[in-house]
């Protein structure tokens, strides 16, 4: 990734991100911070999932895949809707927070991926380094970089893709999907 984060940009996301999930856990107003405390890559406008795991299993993930607000305000935001929103789980309650582990994920804009033939696409994307977004109308679904630990096969990955989207597994299989890459700079606790 052009211009990575330094170590002290992500230990301030970090704890912000932690600071947020206490507060808004304790419906207590969330975290400011003064404009003069940060940095240009944390003002600057940028795209993020935030991450959160407890025992080494999924409690929530949320994200944007498009920049449309400073990084350090896209971070706040996902941090508090990973622990309250994620539809696939309850919200997170004051006890879980210490054991929660988080981490956060930094997106480079995506890049469209042309191919003619459905069965061209598996060879077309780089295990461990891509994230894959696939469209097919009004269905969007997205697996981030760190996915392909649990899906390493490229085949394996796209069903499972097109599952999340709502559509069959094997619809990757059948036709010309709209499909963009983009590259994570993930951290963590």
């Amino acid at each position: 990734m052009e211009n990575p984060l330094s170590e002290h940009e992500k230990d301030f996301l970090l704890t912000l991100a932690r600071q947020t999930i206490v507060k808004a856990v304790n419906q207590q107003p969330l975290p400011m911070w003064a404009d003069a405390d940060l940095t240009e890559a944390l003002a600057q406008k940028g795209a993020s999932f935030v991450t959160l795991t407890m025992d080494g299993e999924l409690r929530g993930c949320i994200g944007s895949l498009e920049a449309y607000q400073s990084l350090v305000e896209d971070v706040r935001d996902h941090a508090r809707q990973a622990a309250l929103e994620d539809y696939r789980f309850p919200p997170v309650v004051k006890a879980e927070v210490p054991k929660l582990h988080i981490e956060i994920s930094r997106l480079t804009p995506s890049a469209p991926l042309k191919y003619q033939n459905p069965g061209d696409l598996p060879s077309l994307l780089k295990p461990h380094v891509d994230g894959v977004i696939l469209k097919d109308g009004f269905r969007r679904a997205t697996f981030l970089p760190q996915v392909w630990e649990q899906l390493p096969v490229p085949e394996e990955f796209l069903s499972h893709l097109c599952a999340k989207m709502g559509a069959s597994a094997d619809l990757w299989k059948r036709k010309v999907l709209e499909v963009a890459i983009y590259h994570v700079e993930e951290f963590e606790e």
